[in-house]
């Protein structure tokens, strides 16, 4: 076979999108190489800074480092240790659990270490109770005020546990830090960095956002009695759950730095996830009683990359939503902006509310046979009081404002929709908007510095993962587009609508979004609500420019938020 032929044939076998993928995680790897020279060296700085910034803590609290260990090679074992006895931070104890390891240089390495450091404290247990069991005899052995987490082939970075102190000494009140990480292979090279959000609840669902690094207030891992036996595989996810249920979410704490190297070698989930099946049902499993002793009904079931998707119960009889648009260019193209949208939607109580002119209120009232179609005059009037005066209007239960030049890709998007907005600390959900080539538009809001947004994963193919697989699963985000945004009618009315003074026809939406987030709302972002842009040529919202006058006002109310953007997390 030829060269050609065998070329021909693997790509009809593995696919372009496959490849494409292979080539741009290797491109991805370069990149990270590149920005573990420049970047982190520079943003870090030297031992001698690391070591100069360890001196200056006020508190300096012990640390106890919980490592479970089994059976595991020898080589790795004392890289792990090493690790830990490397800690530019020294006020800490390391707590080993060996869980009746089989093999004899277990016992052997696990005495070596503890005999040449105090500050190493080992148990053996007397039989083999696996992770859940072994993470708990180390807890026993814990005098530290907090805990942080290792797996025993795995490394931390030497500056993890400073980081983890100066958070506590900025933040005294913080019972669960989490930081950034990457996985590190078999030669010691590190790669597939994990740039996390802020606390992100609703993409904590999703995927374990926690993982690694993970430093627990040591009196609440006591109060939930540490690590539940029969979750092993997804352990430490159901620690997390349960821990979140105990503590306020201002307590919980992110540090933007990779702190943490996982272990990419045969038989571990670092290097494929499929290596143990059984744990992402079990994390499926732990997530579904987390909701349940929170009170929410929902379903649990597998995504891509065998993440997790929360669907939340809808409520019989369905609410009313009251889905609000704009009319087009034209009466023509208003007239199948409507069709389309009663005819893709097959929510059951559902009225569409097109706001447009008293002459094409005429002509569409004329020749419209749906009573379910309410048309509202608002003339002379900029976008974002024309979507005030259709509330003032409506009386849905939930309201959805969406553009007229948006088509569903699937009919259930609004129940997708429907389900978040009725949540109690949801405050907004948005849709996934995509161009008619599957190309993302609009994928949530991430805030610029400058007064001005910008839409992330935008540019990606429809099945691109984005970073942490963000574009293809629920997450949370500073802000959702008006193009696709659904709210509670109370919660609209309670936040004063859309300022249509300072912001009559961009940024609206936004300022309502961090309106909502100062009241300790979430705004919800998922991609199994996709809508799809019609004309090409006419913009979207999310496309157009504000005005000089527009963004300055935004920038100065919204100064101490903007600076930063807590969900956006990429160097």
């Amino acid at each position: 076979m030829s060269l050609s032929d065998k070329l021909i044939r693997n790509l009809n076998r593995k696919g372009w999108r496959k490849i494409r993928r292979r080539i741009d995680k290797f491109g991805e790897n370069r990149r990270y190489q590149k920005w573990i020279r420049t970047v982190e060296r520079k943003s870090v700085g030297s031992r001698r800074i690391l070591s100069e910034q360890n001196s200056a803590l006020f508190a300096k609290p012990l640390i106890s480092v919980i490592l479970p260990v089994y059976n595991v090679e020898e080589k790795w074992l004392r890289r792990c240790l090493d690790s830990v006895g490397k800690q530019i931070y020294e006020n800490w104890e390391l707590c080993i659990a060996d869980d009746c390891s089989p093999s004899p240089h277990i016992r052997k390495v696990l005495n070596e270490y503890a005999a040449s450091d105090k500050r190493i404290k080992v148990a053996f247990r007397p039989e083999n109770g696996h992770i859940s069991a072994a993470s708990n005899t180390a807890l026993e052995l814990a005098n530290g005020e907090f805990c942080v987490l290792l797996d025993h082939d795995d490394e931390l970075a030497e500056n993890a546990l400073l980081y983890v102190v100066k958070e506590i000494n900025e933040f005294p009140e913080v019972q669960m830090i989490y930081s950034d990480e990457d996985m590190i292979d078999e030669r010691g090279r590190r790669y597939d960095p994990k740039f996390k959000p802020a606390w992100s609840r609703d993409f904590f669902y999703s995927l374990n956002l926690i993982t690694h690094l993970a430093a627990y207030r040591t009196e609440v891992l006591r109060r939930i009695n540490g690590w539940q036996i029969g979750c092993e595989g997804s352990q430490d996810y159901d620690l997390a759950l349960r821990v979140i249920e105990q503590i306020p979410e201002n307590h919980i704490r992110h540090i933007p730095h990779i702190l943490y190297h996982w272990r990419a070698i045969s038989g571990s989930l670092a290097l494929n996830s499929d290596e143990k099946p059984y744990a992402h049902e079990r994390a499926r499993e732990a997530i579904r009683s987390h909701l349940e002793r929170t009170g929410k009904r929902a379903q649990v079931t597998p995504t891509v990359y065998n993440l997790h998707r929360v669907r939340y119960d809808l409520p019989s009889p369905l609410p009313k939503v009251s889905l609000i648009t704009l009319e087009r260019e034209s009466l023509a193209a208003t007239t199948n902006a409507v069709k389309i949208l009663l005819a893709e939607t097959n929510y059951q109580n559902v009225e569409v509310a097109l706001v447009c002119s008293a002459h094409t209120k005429e002509k569409f009232d004329s020749e419209n046979v749906n009573r379910n179609v309410k048309t509202i005059v608002c003339e002379e009037a900029s976008e974002a009081e024309k979507y005030n005066c259709a509330v003032r209007q409506t009386d849905g239960e939930v309201l959805c404002f969406i553009n007229g030049n948006l088509r569903p890709a699937s009919k259930d998007w609004l129940q997708e929709l429907v389900g978040f907005a009725l949540q109690t600390g949801i405050g907004a959900a948005g849709a996934k908007i995509t161009n008619a080539n599957r190309v993302v538009l609009h994928g949530g809001l991430v805030l610029d510095g400058d007064g001005s947004t910008r839409s992330a994963h935008h540019g990606l193919p429809d099945d691109a993962p984005g970073n942490m697989g963000r574009a293809q699963v629920i997450g949370n985000f500073s802000a959702t587009a008006i193009d696709c945004l659904a709210t509670r009618r109370k919660v609209f009315l309670t936040t004063g609508g859309f300022d249509a003074e300072h912001l009559p026809n961009k940024l609206f939406d936004v300022d309502f979004c961090l309106k909502l987030r100062e009241q300790s709302l979430r705004i919800v972002w998922t991609p199994y609500a996709e809508l799809i842009k019609i004309n090409r040529r006419k913009p979207l919202n999310i496309q157009k420019k504000a005005s000089a006058a527009e963004r300055s006002f935004f920038k100065q109310r919204w100064q101490n938020s903007t600076a930063k953007d807590p969900f956006y997390r990429y160097p």
